[in-house]
């Protein structure tokens, strides 16, 4: 394989180095999101999205209470202050994931059902939806890049061959991390449509 274009010019290696970065985070940011997304089993990550009015301001679940999963079926969320508990219920009630939370006073325990076919669809869809967002990402990131190597070249920086060999390691950068995405999704879409 040649060297790299966009790494030994010395116009483009902040372009290089942009969409490496921008691509990296796209793929990290897509694992992150992957997290919230349920499966068939309960997980913390479940309440990454839910956020809890704490004194005026939306505040993750985690911010105001312990959470954890002491079984493959609940969730049990420990509030610092007690005062929380009416807040979070409302929080886990109104959040995407349709929780039926109930407290002793002291606790939230959130019991996750079964995911029904219907529902595995659904998060199915919410999932194909998340990726179509990062791929975007990616997309945009290539088109930013695109133009700074075209400014470069119109500038007279670089030359028509280094443009043209920039212009193609850049597709291939994205090329590989959509690919990358593609993958986790597939991989992720097993996991919840697992019985």
């Amino acid at each position: 394989m040649p060297p790299s274009t966009l790494g030994t010019t010395p116009a483009l290696k902040d372009t290089h180095q942009q969409i490496k970065t921008r691509l990296e985070k796209s793929v990290t940011d897509f694992q992150h999101s992957l997290q919230s997304l349920r499966t068939g089993r309960a997980s913390v990550q479940m309440l990454d999205s839910v956020r809890v009015d704490y004194y005026g301001t939306p505040s993750p679940l985690s911010a105001v209470a312990q959470l954890t999963s002491p079984d493959a079926n609940s969730l049990v969320i420990q509030p610092w202050d007690a005062s929380m508990i009416g807040e979070i219920e409302k929080a886990l009630r109104t959040s995407e994931h349709g929780f039926n939370p109930q407290n002793d006073g002291k606790l939230v325990r959130v019991p996750v059902p079964p995911m029904t076919e219907e529902r595995r669809r659904d998060v199915v869809k919410q999932l194909n939806k998340i990726l179509e967002d990062h791929k975007t990402g990616a997309r945009n990131s290539r088109r930013d890049a695109n133009e700074q190597v075209k400014a470069a070249s119109k500038d007279k920086k670089i030359s028509a061959d280094e443009e043209k060999r920039a212009l193609d390691e850049i597709q291939k950068m994205t090329d590989e991390e959509i690919k990358r995405l593609d993958e986790l999704s597939k991989k992720k879409e097993a996991e919840i449509m697992h019985v």
